[in-house]
């Protein structure tokens, strides 16, 4: 054995056992490819010729999430009492996949090459003996039925089999190449590229939730750019995001982005995100500008007038659609809704320059800034100004404590109504400004405006 991680430790203690009840059990899958490529894999997944009823007897600590298909979740517990929970799933061949995500009808098989030849992609077709390791070499004791060695070589990814087949059975799939492809740099093999194209429209079998889930990988795993790329090469950026596919020819005033048209603006700004970023800020950038095909014209110039607003409707359909969570909603919308503000950002007020800075998470609104202008002119002289003062003025000048509250005004003699809201913004624009420190002068300040 080699990696010496917790999770690698505990899949092989399950793996023994199996091998020592007489059963066949293989590393398999994503942890597979990911030790090979020398990536630390986010988890570990044991195939084995025994049945679930098997497992579930064999471990005392097993939970079985997805007995129906065959897979059974075992909590193994290392010398330090951690239990950490492996996938352990029955070798099997599975029958049609009438709704395109799940197969009706699962077969067992005591046979791992027969169960190799169900998965997706030959680069997660590979099976690894851990307790076959000779010395540092990890491929003298990996099993490939598909050729799956010789792509992670090349640097394809290519569909198991029939590439339209393969497709056909979990239209998934079709996201999940695009985005194997990117994260590891990896071209799509010719005839899967083909298949792919041909069946784009098949993903709309898929719930939006696991599109969401793909998207969101694609965004925030420090490849976006070649993630969209790659949707348009296929066809499929049409489908799961046809506001995003309409950026392409859309120009833009030349001054203002040499860079090119809309479509190719987003791409440069993409190319920025990086691995590990935010899921709002991912989503902001792609979809920041989204309104501008919508309101694209030509006056004394190209004009995108009311594309923020615009945008933000857009937007919100698209959260809608894939059922973003509200709070996740809310900031991308306030990211699209804000971008604009920085190039006025030098003439506000200090109170309106404060408020801005109020914005929940300000950082995400600074980044995006950032990208966009470095996906355009590249001049950060707003960015510079919003940047230094945001860092400067100290959180208890955004957010200071109110000066005087509604029952103050009451007890000054006035009378409540629509017009306090008025009265202590005013006096809170004062204190931001810095006219103003004292319950007094606040009160003294309503005296002589209202």
């Amino acid at each position: 054995m080699l990696p010496g991680t917790r999770e690698f430790e505990s899949a092989s203690r399950i793996l023994r056992k199996l091998r020592d009840e007489g059963y066949d059990a293989f590393l398999a899958g994503g942890c597979v490819r990911d030790l090979l490529l020398g990536r630390v894999p986010e988890d570990y997944d044991v195939a084995t010729s025994a049945t679930p009823d098997v497992v579930l007897a064999m471990f005392p600590r097993t939970f079985a999430v997805g007995a129906h298909f065959g897979v059974v979740l075992v909590a193994d517990e290392g010398e330090d009492g951690h239990h950490a929970p492996t996938e352990v799933a029955t070798f099997r061949s599975d029958g049609i996949y009438s709704d395109g995500r799940h197969p009706d009808e699962v077969l067992y098989t005591t046979r791992a090459e027969e169960d190799v030849h169900r998965r997706d992609f030959t680069i997660n077709g590979l099976l690894l003996d851990p307790l076959a390791v000779k010395g540092s070499n990890l491929r003298s004791a990996v099993l490939d039925y598909v050729g799956g060695l010789a792509d992670l070589d090349a640097g394809v990814i290519r569909a198991i089999g029939r590439a339209d087949r393969r497709f056909e059975e979990d239209q998934l799939r079709l996201l999940r190449a695009v985005r194997f492809a990117a994260r590891f740099g990896f071209a799509i093999e010719e005839s899967t590229h083909t298949a792919m194209r041909r069946l784009a429209s098949r993903i709309h079998a898929v719930s939006r939730e696991r599109v969401r889930d793909e998207l969101t990988k694609m965004l925030t795993e420090g490849h976006a750019r070649h993630a969209f790329e790659l949707l348009d090469e296929t066809n499929l950026l049409a489908q799961v995001l046809p506001e995003v596919a309409r950026m392409k020819g859309v120009e833009q005033p030349p001054q203002f982005h040499p860079e090119g048209d809309v479509w190719v603006h987003t791409l440069l700004i993409l190319e920025q995100l990086e691995a590990g970023c935010p899921l709002t800020l991912a989503w902001g950038a792609l979809l920041h500008d989204v309104g501008k095909p919508a309101t694209f014209r030509r006056a004394e110039r190209i004009r995108f007038d009311g594309h923020v607003e615009v945008g933000m409707v857009i937007g919100a359909e698209i959260c809608r659609r894939f059922r973003l969570s509200n709070e996740e909603t809310r900031q991308i919308l306030a990211l699209i809704q804000h971008h604009m503000r920085f190039a006025d950002a030098p003439r506000m007020k200090a109170s309106t320059l404060k408020r801005f800075f109020r914005l929940e998470k300000f950082e995400e609104h600074l980044a995006l800034h950032r990208m966009d202008c470095l996906g355009a002119s590249g001049n950060l002289d707003n960015w510079e100004f919003v940047r230094e003062r945001y860092e400067a003025i100290p959180v208890e000048d955004v957010h200071p404590r109110p000066l005087i509250t509604g029952r103050d005004l009451i007890a000054a003699g006035y009378v409540p109504g629509a017009r306090f809201k008025e009265m202590l913004q005013a006096v809170e624009d004062a204190q931001l400004e810095g006219v103003i420190a004292t319950a007094e002068e606040a009160l003294e300040l309503v005296r002589k405006q209202f």
